[in-house]
């Protein structure tokens, strides 16, 4: 009886997450999607180039990704050193740095 339950609550568990990690998936092709139409279209840069840009200044850091804001038009690369979560945001239509977090 023990297992059934165990094996129910898990099932529980399992289903009530899913939903929220499928709700992102959706949001984040779509900010993908609009970053490639817009680098297309010459409105900003594409995000290798950022990369090459932002990531030789990050040397100690591990990259982990980027994301892409297309209400801002910036690029936010995320890294990890020691544990430690920092951002670069760069705007995509200059590859400025806009601001480094630690």
């Amino acid at each position: 009886m023990k297992i059934k339950t165990l094996a129910f609550l898990t099932l529980l568990v399992t289903a009530t997450a899913a939903p929220a990690v499928a709700e992102t998936q959706p949001q984040r092709l779509n900010e993908q999607g609009e970053a490639r139409r817009e680098s297309q279209a010459g409105n900003i840069m594409k995000s290798r180039e950022i990369e090459a840009r932002v990531l030789p200044t990050m040397r100690d850091h591990k990259y982990l990704g980027f994301e892409y804001d297309p209400q801002a038009m910036a690029y936010r690369l995320k890294f990890i050193r020691d544990g430690r979560v920092s951002f670069v945001d760069v705007d995509a239509r200059t590859g400025r740095v806009l601001r480094r977090s630690n």
